[in-house]
């Protein structure tokens, strides 16, 4: 009262009010000054921070630093388009016929399935080493994956990927189990299919169990005359137990074995007991896939009691102690299968041989599964993991084994996804760096915000940043940074060579980390997979001609092709030299090589008893593209096997005949030929036509000029056929790498022409001319629209 008192006068009352402390005036007039201050100062911050930002955004450093984004963005979204735009896929005549909905990329992975063959257990070989042919869909032979995300969601159940198959077999029909992850509720379900050929193809016959949540790893088994399936349901928290009303479409909750939340759990009869095998990852100290728990019973319905050395397991995830598919038994010996989840969820499979099984004693051993690890890296359907066994006795004597396979690791879209937005970041780190060595950014934030402006400051942005600690730092922070680069500039003169150069490979660094952040985000998993046709996968075989001179394309040529996902071998025509070992080529298939007492062009198309497939690729070994080109020209020629389909289109026209260019048919529109240099085509055929009598005078003109064998092909073919004989598939990219060694065969472009048309000329006096023939480049399959 007394203070009040005395600044009864205006000013001297004013100035006595604002010192008071809050023990000499009423808390609701300190509350009112208080806040009233409180509002000015974040007034004055936010019209200085609108006034800063106005000035960031219309200095010449901003202007510099956002050109440089929309350089540097244009140039990865040429590169996105370059690389990984496929405009063809539009395409029914090439695309999938896959449900739009189903196969969406999925952070758990791209499962399928495939089914292996053997004597034994451990001497699986996959379907393909079988050849099993299949005239529906052009599988000559069936290859793995059999049963695709897209088999499923072309029958009408949208599915983004297969996995955990188990097989159930009545006779000679085969029944397969399996986890279907639903694309629309994105749930675990279990799927069926049967099989009456043993595995080679299987009719999706729908959705066997459907629950409100997450279902997978569908054992199924029998016990006195019934069917049942033991699904997880850790979801649930219990393990459930159904039996069969309907085999296999309609079933029944049986019994709920436990209340645990168990995965992947089984249930076998040894010894005189029932055994039920499982992992339990809710409990403290549990380590994730490195559980395993045992409980025994004389029944499988129960009860159940533990085992006394519970848990057998809880160690490394990689040790294989999580189950990995149904246990079997072979030689009398009990086997247990286990997923090694080290490196990446479902890793692979192991095998242990159980030594020890009783109510108070376990002890198993690995053994060697005898499986080969896929060796193509992403092209392989299974190339990156391969989590879940079964393996069936056949009636016959043969085993049987349905095996599930991924060709990305875990998680790998979010991990894209952190590679790809640390790269673009870099790339804006980038561009700063640039602004500052050009002496277009002179300070990484406004100036009035750095440390060593001296220019005049506000004071109650000085009150509010001594009150914001984190603030504070950060402005420190970055005013140390902005000496560093200043100082870096300051050092390094950019009209000297060094600068200019040291500018140059900064820009290349920011453009290269572009091009990897748009990989990332927009280029997929890397995988350059395989096109299935009618829901099948086949395989070719690639086959060169080539000499000593060109051993170096040879190695680059085999290191690249072998790893594409359809090439099944690589046959080398070798017609000069000494030839190599195939232990010096680095193949992810088997090379094989044959050795030609003549040097002669007409090897190209010799009959071989080593080819185990219809389909051949006869490629030149200095022609390099994509391996999803030569998957494309792949799909295209089973669509089409009755024709050469190819890579480089000609028009043969004009009076008299002349060899021209693929410039000439494209400016006329059309074409007639395909070289054989990059071609698929049916060897059972085109071999036979190309060695009988009939072409015997094409031959010995082959020999004559060393040239035209191509040619020769495409009038064998023209003249038994009224119909189109050949088919175009433009390619994305093509590097002929004999130029830069230069080694390549025709070397003289105009003599090379030259020789050709005198080629046209005898070919069409001996089989006819092929000049009135002409068909359109088809958009469809051209990858470039024309």
């Amino acid at each position: 009262m007394g203070v009040y008192e005395a600044g009864g006068n205006g000013s001297i009352g004013t100035t006595t009010a604002t010192t008071c402390n809050c023990y000499d005036m009423s808390l609701r007039c300190w509350c009112r000054w208080k806040w009233g201050n409180h509002q000015q100062q974040q007034q004055n911050h936010h019209k200085l921070l609108h006034q800063r930002l106005v000035s960031l955004v219309f200095s010449s450093g901003f202007m510099f630093f956002l050109g440089c984004l929309v350089l540097y963005g244009s140039i990865g979204v040429f590169y996105g388009w370059l690389m990984f735009s496929k405009p063809y896929l539009r395409s029914t005549n090439v695309g999938f016929g896959l449900n739009s909905l189903g196969c969406q990329e999925d952070n758990e992975g791209s499962w399928s399935i495939g089914v292996f063959y053997g004597d034994s257990p451990f001497s699986l070989k996959p379907i393909e080493s079988m050849n099993e042919w299949r005239d529906e869909g052009a599988a000559w032979p069936v290859a793995n994956p059999v049963v695709t995300c897209a088999s499923l969601s072309d029958a009408n159940f949208p599915s983004n990927f297969v996995a955990d198959p188990f097989l159930y077999v009545q006779g000679d029909t085969l029944f397969l189990f399996y986890e279907t992850k639903n694309s629309i509720t994105m749930q675990g379900d279990i799927g069926v299919a049967k099989s009456t050929d043993k595995g080679a193809t299987w009719q999706q016959l729908g959705i066997a169990l459907d629950e409100d949540w997450h279902l997978s790893y569908p054992y199924v088994f029998n016990y006195l005359g019934q069917i049942y399936m033991l699904p997880e349901s850790s979801q649930k928290g219990e393990l459930r137990l159904y039996r069969a009303l309907n085999f296999p479409l309609q079933w029944t909750l049986e019994k709920v074995l436990m209340k645990k939340p168990l995965v992947d759990s089984f249930i076998i009869n040894h010894a005189g007991e029932y055994w039920l095998f499982g992992s339990d990852h809710s409990g403290i100290g549990t380590r994730k896939n490195g559980q395993l728990e045992i409980w025994y019973s004389s029944s499988p319905l129960g009860p159940w009691k533990p085992h006394k050395k519970n848990p057998i397991y809880n160690v490394d995830k990689s040790v294989g102690a999580r189950n990995g598919g149904r246990p079997f038994v072979y030689d009398g010996n009990l086997y247990r299968v286990g997923q090694d989840c080290g490196e990446t969820y479902g890793r692979r499979v192991r095998i242990f041989k159980i030594e020890v099984l009783t109510k108070d004693d376990y002890k198993e051993v690995e053994v060697p599964l005898g499986f080969e690890e896929p060796n193509k890296g992403r092209n392989a359907w299974n190339g990156a993991r391969y989590h879940h066994l079964d393996v069936q006795h056949l009636s016959s004597g043969k085993w049987i084994a349905v095996m599930d396979g991924d060709r990305v690791p875990s998680g790998d879209p979010v991990h894209r996804f952190i590679l790809g937005s640390a790269s673009l970041a870099a790339v804006t780190a980038v561009a700063v760096v640039l602004g500052v060595l050009l002496g277009a950014v002179k300070c990484i934030i406004p100036l009035n915000w750095c440390a060593h402006y001296s220019g005049k400051r506000n004071y109650i942005l000085l009150g509010w940043e001594r009150s914001n600690l984190f603030s504070s730092k950060v402005r420190r922070f970055c005013s140390r940074l902005n000496r560093v680069l200043l100082s870096v500039r300051g050092k390094m003169k950019p009209s000297t060579w060094f600068g200019k150069l040291v500018i140059a490979v900064t820009f290349v660094v920011g453009v290269a980390l572009m091009c990897r952040g748009v990989k990332y985000f927009y280029g997929g998993n890397d995988a350059e997979e395989a096109y299935p046709l009618n829901g099948h996968y086949s395989q070719f075989t690639l086959l060169t001609m080539t000499y000593d001179a060109r051993l170096w394309n040879l190695k680059m040529y085999v290191k690249h092709y072998s790893r594409c996902s359809s090439v099944k071998e690589i046959i080398v025509v070798w017609n000069k030299g000494i030839p190599p070992r195939s232990s010096d080529l680095d193949s992810a298939v088997p090379v094989w090589i044959r050795v030609e007492d003549q040097n002669s062009l007409n090897n190209r198309f010799k009959k071989d008893p080593m080819l185990k497939t219809r389909a051949i690729l006869e490629l030149d070994d200095d022609i390099m593209m994509r391996c999803d080109d030569i998957e494309r020209g792949f799909n295209v020629w089973r669509q089409h096997p009755d024709r050469i389909v190819g890579f480089y289109p000609r028009l043969i026209s004009g009076s008299p005949l002349k060899y021209r260019a693929e410039k000439y048919a494209r400016r006329h529109k059309g074409y007639n030929m395909i070289l054989t240099g990059a071609a698929f085509m049916d060897h059972t055929v085109a071999f036979e036509r190309y060695w009988s009598n009939e072409a015997k005078a094409g031959r010995e003109l082959v020999d004559r000029y060393f040239n035209c064998e191509d040619v020769l092909l495409n009038y064998l073919y023209a003249n038994a056929s009224s119909s189109q004989t050949v088919e175009y598939v433009r390619p994305a990219w093509v590097i002929d790498t004999s130029k830069f060694s230069g080694v390549a065969i025709s070397r003289n472009t105009n003599v090379h022409y030259k020789i050709r048309s005198s080629c046209l000329l005898r070919f069409s006096e001996i089989y006819g001319s092929i000049a009135d023939r002409k068909w359109e480049f088809d958009g469809r399959k051209d990858g470039w629209g024309l």
